[in-house]
């Protein structure tokens, strides 16, 4: 049996082991840009513009992969006319009348 002023030693070795991990926490380099406004605000700034450029690229490339197999199928008679009718809007930006 204990006494009241000791702690159990199970508490006190998880209570370390706590302690332990919530140092390692704070060490991560997640927890040591967001303790600055400056490292932040740089940091979401240039994963924005990482996001924005691949996006950009991607619909790019997406486009025009659409485009070369739009242009491909102008043998198939309905598909032909509807891929050239695409294709037109496509280039020339403005919808068909």
């Amino acid at each position: 049996m204990q006494d009241k002023g000791e702690p159990d030693e199970s508490l006190v070795d998880e209570v370390r082991a706590v302690r332990d991990e919530v140092r390692r926490l704070n060490e991560k380099r997640f927890f040591r840009i967001e303790n600055s406004l400056l490292r932040m605000v740089s940091w979401s700034l240039a994963r924005g513009l990482a996001f924005g450029l691949g996006s950009v690229l991607g619909a790019t490339i997406l486009l025009s992969v659409l485009v070369t197999i739009l242009a491909s199928i102008d043998f198939i008679p309905v598909l032909g006319d509807l891929a050239q009718r695409l294709i037109e809007e496509i280039q020339t930006g403005t919808p068909p009348e």
